[in-house]
C-alpha cells in the first residue's frame, strides 16, 4: 500500500520511510504497521486543520509513533523508543525546531498512557491514533479523546468506517 510522501518541505519523505522500514521489526502491513500509520496521518491532518495543531509534528507522529514496536501485543516502551528514534532522525530525514521536536517526542513517548491533558498538538496526535482503534474492533472511548474535533460525531463515524476497511 503506497503512502503519499509527507506534505512538508521539512521532511525528506523517501529517506524517512526508508529509515523506518530498515529498522521496523513487525509486519509492514500488520495491525501496527504502514496502513495504520497512513490512517493516523489522515486522521491527524483532518484534526490539525480543525484545531490549529502543528501539521508537521502531527504528520511525523503518524509515521513514527509505532515504528519501534517489538511485538503487536504488550510493548510498554515502544513509544519511548519511538521518541528516541525521532530525535536521532531530526536534522537528517526531517528538520524540526527544538520546541517541535519536544512535542513530537512527548506525543510518541506517552501515546499509549491514556492521557488527555497536553499541548493541543500532542492532543491531536493522540486523538489521530485513538481514532484508528476500529482496526482491532474497538470504538474510541470519548473519555480518552482529547479534542472536541475528535469527538465530533461526523469525524468519529468517518474514522470508524476507514479503520474497519
Amino acid at each position: 500500500m503506497p503512502v503519499e510522501p509527507p506534505s512538508t518541505e521539512l521532511v525528506r519523505s523517501g529517506e524517512l520511510l526508508e529509515a523506518i522500514r530498515k529498522q521496523y521489526k513487525l509486519a509492514w502491513l500488520g495491525v501496527h504497521g504502514h496502513p495504520h500509520w497512513v490512517r493516523v496521518r489522515q486522521n491527524g491532518a483532518r484534526l490539525a486543520a480543525m484545531t490549529g495543531a502543528d501539521p508537521v509534528v502531527v504528520e511525523l507522529f503518524a509515521l513514527l509513533h509505532d515504528s519501534r514496536r517489538t511485538n503487536d501485543d504488550l510493548d510498554p516502551w515502544h513509544g519511548v523508543r519511538a521518541a528516541s528514534f525521532a530525535e536521532e532522525l531530526n536534522g537528517g530525514c526531517f528538520s524540526l525546531s527544538a520546541p517541535q521536536l519536544e512535542l513530537l517526542k512527548h506525543a510518541c513517548a506517552l501515546h499509549t498512557q491514556g492521557l488527555v491533558l497536553a499541548d493541543p498538538t500532542v492532543q491531536v496526535c493522540w486523538d489521530a491514533d485513538r481514532l484508528d482503534l476500529g482496526r482491532i474492533g474497538m470504538r474510541p472511548d470519548l473519555e480518552l479523546l482529547c479534542t472536541d474535533a475528535a469527538k465530533n460525531p461526523k469525524i468519529l463515524e468517518w474514522a470508524w468506517r476507514r479503520s474497519r476497511q
